[in-house]
Formats: C-alpha cells, structure tokens, sequence
C-alpha cells in the first residue's frame, strides 16, 4: 500500500513539474510517467492483475472525473449553447457512426464485421476525455464560448457514446433486431429518464446540503450525489423491481452524475449570487443614508455586516469544495493512468498496428467533417454560436480518447470473435489520439494565441 501511494504521489509530482517548467499537459506527462514507471517495475503491476480489475478501477473514479468537470459548467452557459452542445455531444456522434457503417469495410473489409460489430466498435473510439481537454485549455486564454463548446461537447459526448454502445450495439450483437421505432424510443427513455434522475438526486443533495456548513461535509454530500445519481441510473432496474416491476432496464449513469451535479451547483450559485445581489442593495442603502447626513442604526451596520460575512463564508466553502474535488479527480486520473500502463500489450498492439492506425485516421477525418459540418451549420443560423477556422481546428483535436473506452470494451462479451483485434484498436487509438492531438491542439491554440485573446477580450466586452 505503500508503493501505491508514493508511486501515485510520485509520478503526480512529476507530471505537474513536466506542466509548470515546459508546459507538457498533465495527461501527457502522466500517462508518458506511467508507461516508463511500469516497465520499470513490471513485475508488480499496482491496480490490475487483468483488464477486468481495470474495467471495476475506472467504473469507481469515473463518477468523480465527471464532478469535476460539471463543476466548471453552469446553467446559463449550457442554455446559451444548448443547440450547439446536443449537434456536437448527440447529432455529430450518432452521424459519426452511421458514416461508419458504410466506410468500415474499407478498415475491417478482411474481418466481415457485422452491423452490430461496426457500431460497438466505433461507440468505443468516439468516446472522449473531458479531464484532457480541461488540462489543455486551463494553460491558455481562450473565448469562453469556444471553452464551453469543447469542454461541453467532450462531457456530453460519452453519455451519447455510452447509450449507443449498450443500448443499440451490444443490443445487436446479441442477436436482436435495431429497427428506427426501437432506436428512437430507447433513446428518448435514456435520455429523459436519466436526466429526470439526476435533477431529483441534484435536488435531493441540496437538500442534505442546507443541513452542514462544514466544507468536509459539503464535499462528501457533492460526491454522494454523483455518484448516487450514476449509481441509481446504472441499476435502475433494481428500483423498478423495489417497486414491483420486472425489468432489466436500465440508464446513463453518465448523464444523471453530470445533470445532478449541475442541478446542485446551479442551485448552490443561484443562492450566492441572491446573497450578493442583496448586499449590493444593502451597500446602496448605506450610502444614500451617508450622502443624506442619515446615521444608520447599529442593527442595520450589524445585519449587513453578518450577511457579508455569512455570504463570503459560504462562497469561500464552495471554492474550496470545487477545488477539494479537483484534487480527487487529479489523483483518480494518476490512478488510471497508471492502472491503463499495466494492462497495455504492446506486442498485441503491434500485431494490429494497421488496423489502429487506419482507426486513428478514419475516426480523425470523421471528426474533421463533422466539425465541419457544424462549423457550416453555425455561419447560416443566429440560434448558434459561430464557428470559424480556428475554432474547427480546435474542436476536431480535442477529441482526445480515454478510460470511458476501456470500460466499454470490457463490456464486450468474451465469446466475441473479434475481441482481441477491437482490444488492440481501442487502446492504440486511445494513446494515439492522447499524444498526436494534445500535440496538435497545443500547436493551434499556440500558433493563434494572440487571435484568442483578443476574441475573449471583445467577448468580455459584448458581455459588459
């Protein structure tokens, strides 16, 4: 337990070194950490005797990668770019895998994939990390919109890639018939019933919240909440048989973590801003009474002066619980890193290094059109943000892979024939894309920094 801990202390430690001395994004240098810290020591492999160990591993820190990073979203932003974020997290993914299906034989025509086959296939590598991207961007200024896009579209995305994956690929492939009456209803069930879900555990959480003003407290409530809401959606059929009904039923996980964690954050900012908002009322009112010669009463300086207080300790609690979980979702990803390095067979991967190769491309060109196709979209209608040269680029590369995909290929039954070659794809395409796109999306938004500056500087000032 030991070694645990100080490797993870460790390879941490030199990661964010790696970050602040020449700037080398963190997932970068950790996963680079990683790999050399096992081959080291590749006789004591730390988190994962077999990838089955990695598939539980990253099912348990994924609730709180996904706290993290839906602490940065808030409501109004997720309104203002909700057409632009259900194009990029829904439309662009399920047309992504339908271009697929008529392009894999091209890639895979040797290995007669099925239908089904190409779906799971693909659902796993258009999955995205949210914690690469967040790394990436925190390290330059950027307009808030383009962030937004990205960030969002990087977190909404794996729901999406998830729903596809279980619900309509592993469906086929287990001999069922996809018809569009099934796709359409399955997806409106998922969608809406894990959204309901997370807004009545993001309420719920709010609720025990009003109770404790212990910022220790706070935090174990915010991940009890997520991970409640994944935990409820992933077995939601548990509840239904509570209830009396039989079903196996079950949702996304994914989407009811994120939406309660919004709900609760939406909720918590709600009532700051309320508190800050009066004191601003309350701070007029004093200095009226001072132009006017009128001496305020000691009650009224007393009352104002508990508010701010109880307003900016409550304001720091939650900086602090944000950043608190941050550091959770910090080591949780050191975790999988590290835990990815160990089950990672580089003599399998080279036996298929065509076939990830011709995944890497195809995935990135489709991701590229797209992109495109929403870049176009954009420039022809007021409803959505507006999306040029430089904002493509950034999107197309910040389809970074991650830990989803793995999970996803462990869900695969063992029986499949193909399971070795799709084993060897999914984690070649994911070390591919962490270090050939971080390195391109690193060059673009260096290249035209100066140009993303001064589009937030003219946002900021849209804004005022």
């Amino acid at each position: 337990m030991i070694l645990i801990l100080l490797s993870i202390a460790g390879i941490l430690y030199f990661a964010l070194q790696l970050e602040d001395t020449f700037k080398i994004p963190s997932p970068l240098g950790l996963i680079s950490l990683s790999f050399i810290f096992h081959y080291l020591f590749h006789a004591a492999p730390l988190f994962t005797g077999n990838p089955a160990d990695f598939a539980v591993l990253v099912l348990f820190l994924l609730p709180v990668l996904l706290i993290a990073d839906s602490l940065e979203l808030n409501l109004k932003d997720l309104k203002e770019n909700g057409l632009s974020l259900f194009y990029l997290s829904v439309v662009a993914v399920a047309l992504s895998v339908a271009t697929a299906i008529f392009t894999a034989d091209f890639i895979f025509g040797d290995y007669q994939l099925s239908v089904a086959a190409i779906i799971v296939l693909f659902a796993m590598v258009l999955a995205t990390d949210p914690v690469s991207v967040v790394s990436i961007f925190s390290k330059f200024t950027l307009p808030h919109r383009l962030k937004i896009l990205a960030e969002g579209e990087s977190l909404f995305n794996d729901a999406t890639a998830l729903v596809i994956f279980v619900f309509i690929g592993l469906y086929a492939l287990d001999g069922n018939e996809i018809t569009i009456t099934y796709v359409s209803e399955i997806s409106l069930i998922v969608i809406l019933g894990s959204a309901v879900l997370g807004i009545t555990a993001g309420y719920l959480g709010l609720l025990v919240l009003k109770t404790t003003d212990n910022r220790i407290a706070e935090m174990m409530i915010m991940l009890c909440t997520g991970y409640g809401a994944f935990e409820l959606a992933e077995h939601f059929y548990t509840l239904l048989n509570v209830f009396g009904g039989h079903s196996h039923m079950h949702l996304s996980g994914i989407l009811s973590c994120i939406i309660a964690t919004i709900t609760v954050h939406h909720m918590m900012t709600n009532a700051l801003n309320n508190e800050a908002r009066q004191l601003d009322a309350d701070e007029e009112a004093l200095q009226q009474a001072a132009q006017q010669t009128i001496k305020p009463s000691r009650n009224i300086i007393v009352g104002i002066l508990t508010r701010i207080k109880a307003t900016v300790t409550e304001r720091d609690r939650h900086i602090r619980t944000k950043e608190d979980i941050q550091l959770l979702a910090v080591i949780a990803n050191t975790i999988l890193f590290i835990a990815m390095a160990e089950i990672v067979n580089l003599a399998q991967l080279w036996q298929y290094k065509i076939e990830i190769i011709s995944m890497f491309l195809a995935t990135t060109v489709i991701r590229a059109l797209m992109m495109g196709k929403f870049a176009i979209i954009t420039n022809q209608t007021t409803k959505m943000t507006n999306v040029n040269f430089r904002w493509w680029g950034v999107l197309t590369f910040a389809g970074i892979k991650g830990g989803l995909s793995v999970v996803m290929l462990m869900m695969i039954p063992l029986s499949f024939e193909h399971l070795q070659m799709f084993q060897a794809v999914v984690i070649g395409v994911i070390l591919l894309s962490t270090f050939i796109y971080s390195a391109i999306l690193i060059a673009i938004i260096t290249k035209n920094k100066a140009v993303f500056i001064l589009e937030k500087e003219r946002e900021n000032h849209n804004y005022v």
